[in-house]
Protein backbone atom coordinates (compact mmCIF):
# COMPACT_ATOMS: atom_id res chain seq x y z
CA UNK A 1 0.00 0.00 0.00
CA UNK A 2 1.22 3.54 -0.37
CA UNK A 3 2.30 6.11 2.05
CA UNK A 4 0.00 6.65 4.87
CA UNK A 5 -2.04 10.08 4.12
CA UNK A 6 -1.30 9.93 0.29
CA UNK A 7 -4.38 9.78 -1.93
CA UNK A 8 -3.90 6.33 -3.02
CA UNK A 9 -3.73 5.32 0.84
CA UNK A 10 -6.71 7.57 1.59
CA UNK A 11 -8.94 5.70 -1.04
CA UNK A 12 -7.54 2.35 -0.75
CA UNK A 13 -8.60 2.51 3.23
CA UNK A 14 -12.19 4.45 2.58
CA UNK A 15 -12.89 1.53 0.29
CA UNK A 16 -11.98 -1.15 2.56
CA UNK A 17 -14.35 0.73 5.10
CA UNK A 18 -17.00 0.81 2.89
CA UNK A 19 -16.79 -2.82 2.31
CA UNK A 20 -16.17 -4.32 5.58
CA UNK A 21 -17.04 -1.25 8.10
CA UNK A 22 -14.51 0.33 10.07
CA UNK A 23 -14.94 -1.19 13.21
CA UNK A 24 -14.75 2.17 14.65
CA UNK A 25 -16.57 2.15 18.15
CA UNK A 26 -17.46 4.56 20.30
CA UNK A 27 -14.43 4.34 23.16
CA UNK A 28 -12.17 5.24 20.08
CA UNK A 29 -14.21 8.23 19.59
CA UNK A 30 -13.36 9.74 22.87
CA UNK A 31 -10.88 12.34 22.79
CA UNK A 32 -9.63 15.71 21.92
CA UNK A 33 -8.89 15.60 18.86
CA UNK A 34 -6.92 18.37 16.55
CA UNK A 35 -7.47 18.96 13.11
CA UNK A 36 -4.29 17.83 11.30
CA UNK A 37 -5.08 17.42 7.40
CA UNK A 38 -7.62 17.76 4.82
CA UNK A 39 -8.58 16.81 1.68
CA UNK A 40 -11.07 17.34 -0.98
CA UNK A 41 -13.78 14.53 -2.37
CA UNK A 42 -10.99 13.66 -4.53
CA UNK A 43 -8.47 13.00 -1.91
CA UNK A 44 -6.37 16.03 -3.23
CA UNK A 45 -4.68 18.11 0.13
CA UNK A 46 -6.51 21.41 1.21
CA UNK A 47 -3.34 22.42 3.03
CA UNK A 48 -4.32 26.66 3.08
CA UNK A 49 -7.80 25.60 4.85
CA UNK A 50 -5.76 23.00 7.00
CA UNK A 51 -3.23 25.30 8.22
CA UNK A 52 -6.20 28.18 8.59
CA UNK A 53 -7.64 25.72 10.85
CA UNK A 54 -4.78 24.53 12.90
CA UNK A 55 -3.52 28.30 13.75
CA UNK A 56 -7.14 28.53 14.72
CA UNK A 57 -6.52 25.58 17.28
CA UNK A 58 -9.15 23.48 15.72
CA UNK A 59 -10.36 21.01 17.76
CA UNK A 60 -13.22 18.10 18.32
CA UNK A 61 -14.01 16.73 21.93
CA UNK A 62 -15.96 13.79 22.07
CA UNK A 63 -17.18 12.76 25.57
CA UNK A 64 -19.57 9.83 26.83
CA UNK A 65 -23.05 10.98 27.37
CA UNK A 66 -24.32 14.28 27.98
CA UNK A 67 -21.03 15.82 28.88
CA UNK A 68 -19.65 13.46 31.02
CA UNK A 69 -16.10 12.25 30.91
CA UNK A 70 -15.50 8.59 30.93
CA UNK A 71 -11.92 6.68 29.61
CA UNK A 72 -12.30 5.15 26.30
CA UNK A 73 -12.23 1.69 27.59
CA UNK A 74 -15.86 2.53 29.52
CA UNK A 75 -17.81 3.26 27.02
CA UNK A 76 -19.95 0.87 25.25
CA UNK A 77 -20.11 0.51 21.95
CA UNK A 78 -23.33 2.02 20.87
CA UNK A 79 -23.41 4.59 23.91
CA UNK A 80 -24.46 8.36 23.06
CA UNK A 81 -21.83 11.43 22.72
CA UNK A 82 -21.56 14.41 23.56
CA UNK A 83 -19.66 16.82 20.92
CA UNK A 84 -18.35 20.25 21.11
CA UNK A 85 -16.81 21.42 17.52
CA UNK A 86 -14.40 24.59 18.28
CA UNK A 87 -11.71 27.43 16.85
CA UNK A 88 -9.79 29.26 19.52
CA UNK A 89 -7.96 32.78 19.08
CA UNK A 90 -5.86 33.53 22.27
CA UNK A 91 -8.08 33.18 24.94
CA UNK A 92 -11.05 33.36 23.03
CA UNK A 93 -13.04 30.17 22.17
CA UNK A 94 -16.32 30.05 19.74
CA UNK A 95 -18.08 26.13 19.80
CA UNK A 96 -20.29 24.65 18.64
CA UNK A 97 -21.97 21.47 21.27
CA UNK A 98 -24.57 18.82 20.59
CA UNK A 99 -25.26 14.80 20.99
CA UNK A 100 -23.76 12.65 18.27
CA UNK A 101 -24.04 9.02 18.43
CA UNK A 102 -22.92 5.92 15.44
CA UNK A 103 -25.20 4.52 12.87
CA UNK A 104 -25.03 1.61 10.59
CA UNK A 105 -22.19 -1.21 10.29
CA UNK A 106 -19.20 1.90 8.62
CA UNK A 107 -20.35 3.63 10.96
CA UNK A 108 -21.62 7.23 10.43
CA UNK A 109 -21.17 9.63 13.32
CA UNK A 110 -24.31 11.46 13.14
CA UNK A 111 -24.90 14.38 15.54
CA UNK A 112 -26.31 17.77 15.31
CA UNK A 113 -25.08 20.89 17.04
CA UNK A 114 -28.26 22.63 19.72
CA UNK A 115 -25.76 25.65 20.94
CA UNK A 116 -23.22 27.95 19.82
CA UNK A 117 -21.32 29.75 22.22
CA UNK A 118 -18.18 32.27 22.43
CA UNK A 119 -15.89 32.62 25.80
CA UNK A 120 -13.13 34.40 27.31
CA UNK A 121 -11.12 32.11 28.90
CA UNK A 122 -13.48 30.51 31.98
CA UNK A 123 -16.43 33.43 31.18
CA UNK A 124 -18.96 32.69 28.64
CA UNK A 125 -19.88 35.54 26.63
CA UNK A 126 -22.47 34.72 24.87
CA UNK A 127 -24.77 31.44 24.05
CA UNK A 128 -27.26 30.66 21.84
CA UNK A 129 -29.50 27.96 21.59
CA UNK A 130 -29.61 26.62 17.50
CA UNK A 131 -32.60 24.47 16.07
CA UNK A 132 -32.55 21.39 15.27
CA UNK A 133 -31.91 20.56 11.52
CA UNK A 134 -34.39 17.89 9.57
CA UNK A 135 -33.11 14.30 9.54
CA UNK A 136 -31.68 14.95 5.90
CA UNK A 137 -29.68 18.19 7.06
CA UNK A 138 -28.19 16.68 9.85
CA UNK A 139 -24.38 16.92 9.64
CA UNK A 140 -22.17 13.15 10.08
CA UNK A 141 -18.92 11.79 9.63
CA UNK A 142 -18.42 8.71 7.94
CA UNK A 143 -15.77 6.76 10.15
CA UNK A 144 -13.22 5.34 7.86
CA UNK A 145 -10.25 4.57 9.96
CA UNK A 146 -8.56 5.37 13.23
CA UNK A 147 -4.76 4.29 14.73
CA UNK A 148 -1.77 4.68 16.33
CA UNK A 149 1.49 5.69 15.06
CA UNK A 150 4.42 7.51 16.66
CA UNK A 151 2.87 10.76 17.07
CA UNK A 152 -0.12 9.12 18.74
CA UNK A 153 -3.95 8.42 17.99
CA UNK A 154 -5.27 9.73 14.37
CA UNK A 155 -8.97 9.48 12.78
CA UNK A 156 -10.10 9.96 9.68
CA UNK A 157 -13.30 10.48 8.72
CA UNK A 158 -15.22 12.12 5.88
CA UNK A 159 -17.67 14.86 6.40
CA UNK A 160 -21.14 15.16 4.60
CA UNK A 161 -19.77 17.94 2.20
CA UNK A 162 -17.56 15.27 1.06
CA UNK A 163 -13.97 16.64 2.75
CA UNK A 164 -12.10 14.48 4.27
CA UNK A 165 -10.01 15.06 7.69
CA UNK A 166 -7.40 13.37 9.97
CA UNK A 167 -7.50 14.30 13.33
CA UNK A 168 -4.91 13.66 16.01
CA UNK A 169 -5.89 13.02 19.59
CA UNK A 170 -4.18 15.31 22.32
Amino acid sequence: MSDPGSAPWLLALEQRSRQQGSAIGAQDLVGHWQLVDLWDRQARPQTAQARLLRGLRAQLTIETGAGTTASPGQCPPQAALALRNSVSVGAVDLSFEGPGWLQGRRPLLRFHFEALQLRLGRWRLWHQRLPAPSERGEPFFALIGTGRDQQGRWLLARGRGGGLARWRCS
